[in-house]
């Protein structure tokens, strides 16, 4: 899919862990996990709304379209 979720470098810029975030936005470990990982298949407004007031950052800053990226097998 060519859409690469960059919310690990987002993390790293803010200085948050994955458990902090977790807390912050009110999901579990596992769905950021997979969220992060770019395993997730959907993602609703209210959550990315949510990651974005707390990362203080765009929605572009996190997703990000690239024709030149092939979906994995």
């Amino acid at each position: 899919m060519p859409i690469i979720v960059n919310l690990d470098v987002m993390m790293a810029r803010r200085k948050m862990s994955l458990n902090e975030l977790s807390e912050k936005v009110d999901l579990t470990l596992s769905n950021l996990s997979i969220l992060k990982t770019g395993k997730a298949k959907a993602i609703r407004f209210t959550t990315l709304d949510a990651i974005c007031k707390a990362l203080d950052c765009q929605p572009g800053d996190i997703l990000e379209y690239r024709e030149d990226v092939k979906e994995e097998a």
